[in-house]
């Protein structure tokens, strides 16, 4: 019998990857399927705190297991930024293209060898018994000068890995959910639920 989980987030493209990425073990479950509307406000100043307020919305509309994701873009370049403004760097939340123009505008002037960068991602859990727990991932990579790819979501287009010539946006989603800073950080979720 699969396990039921929710995920604190309003975007459905983190969904369908967790999902493919936790595979048939697991439903996950997007907060359009309660009966209530929930709203939160991001108000956190690191991933951990965004993350269990996105679980604590959650808390008293479902008993299943609460999952809060909150991830984003650090540019060294940029002294980290966007950081936890990664969704809404631009102003608009979740407006993929204005985020990825900025990014490109800010780092105009910076060469190649300062635009290190990485995704981070910090998964929040709410157990059974009412304890949180976090689990964290991250994917070292740089920043390109133009967007490339189709796939993925985000600041996908101009994410180049470590070592690699593709951006995230150019690997098959199967491909990608290996490496990304949300796989890592469900790696140690899953282990902790293998052990609990």
């Amino acid at each position: 019998m699969p396990k039921s989980i929710y995920l604190a987030t309003k975007n459905p493209k983190k969904i369908k990857e967790l999902q493919a990425m936790l595979g048939n073990n697991w439903v996950v479950k997007a907060i359009s399927s309660l009966d209530t509307e929930i709203t939160w406000d991001e108000t956190g100043t690191t991933f951990e705190s965004n993350a269990k307020i996105k679980v604590e919305a959650l808390m008293a509309h479902c008993q299943d297991l609460i999952l809060g994701d909150d991830s984003g873009l650090e540019v060294d370049a940029l002294n980290g930024e966007p950081g936890v403004y990664s969704s809404r760097y631009a102003g608009a939340d979740g407006d993929d293209a204005a985020n990825n123009q900025k990014l490109i505008k800010e780092l105009a002037d910076t060469p190649d060898e300062r635009r290190t960068a990485r995704f981070r991602c910090c998964l929040c859990l709410l157990d059974e018994s009412g304890e949180f727990h976090y689990f964290n991932g991250s994917c070292e990579g740089t920043i390109g000068h133009d967007l490339i790819g189709n796939e993925g979501f985000g600041y996908d287009p101009l994410f180049y890995p470590e070592g690699s010539s593709k951006t995230l946006a150019e690997y098959p989603a199967e491909e990608k959910n290996k490496i990304s800073h949300r796989a890592k950080a469900l790696q140690s979720f899953l282990k902790f639920m293998a052990a609990s």
